[in-house]
């Protein structure tokens, strides 16, 4: 759905206040991106992190801590490296995801005591398979919710508003994204089952030059039952 510029900022304003904290900066070895938190069900055990599979793997690889997301305040450190979360992050190259179960992020901060202060993106927002399916060759409003990369070293949160397509079986990102947006949630609005208009998270932001594939939510939920390690 294509939607009228002061309602696209209108969204992605309501986009920060409602998953602003979902949203974590990622680094790896020789990349930046952004990774956010995903509800898939109820209780401390339906959690993951999720962003893409391009930028994980490598050793080096470290999530920033945003002041925002953890309590009390001073207490978490600036950062934590891959290598002191165990399970690691789980890679599906073949469908672009990289699933990071979230118990070991809450094991991690119970050691350092600290807590965990997120709004993750629901199972109730993510687009189901029919979602997917209405977006179309015609362009649609999409906004990508990332932390950006400043000269300056800083990761701003930010929403760019975009047009997203289907071009045969693939969704994607109609232009290029600036550095730090790789692995970032991207939003759009469709209508839902009774006719109004809701708001979806279609899928994360894949690797691309002129133009970025979305892995969908259709292909993320596939592979979150083959992702162990929330125990």
């Amino acid at each position: 759905m294509l939607l009228d510029p002061e309602v696209e900022n209108d969204v992605a304003y309501e986009l920060c206040q409602i998953v602003g904290r979902a949203i974590l900066p990622y680094r790896s070895a020789d990349d930046f991106g952004t990774a956010f938190f995903f509800q898939a069900a109820d209780g401390p055990m339906g959690g993951f992190l999720l962003t893409a599979a391009d930028l994980t793997g490598t050793p080096g690889g470290e999530l920033g801590l945003r002041a925002s997301v953890t309590e009390p305040a001073g207490v978490a450190p600036a950062a934590v490296a891959d290598a002191e979360i165990t399970p690691g992050w789980l890679r599906f190259p073949g469908d672009g995801v990289a699933v990071l179960p979230t118990a070991g992020l809450h094991r991690h901060a119970d050691d350092g005591g600290w807590r965990w202060r997120v709004q993750p993106v629901s199972a109730g927002i993510a687009a189901g398979p029919e979602v997917v399916a209405r977006v179309g060759a015609a362009a649609g409003s999409a906004f990508v919710l990332a932390l950006g990369v400043r000269q300056d070293g800083s990761r701003p949160l930010e929403v760019a508003i975009e047009r997203v397509v289907r071009d045969g079986d693939a969704v994607q990102i109609t232009t290029e994204l600036p550095p730090g947006y790789l692995g970032a949630p991207v939003f759009i609005v469709e209508p839902d089952d009774a006719g109004e208009t809701s708001l979806y998270c279609l899928g994360l932001v894949l690797p691309g030059i002129g133009a970025h594939p979305v892995a969908t939510f259709d292909r993320i939920r596939a592979v979150l039952p083959t992702a162990p390690g929330n125990a």
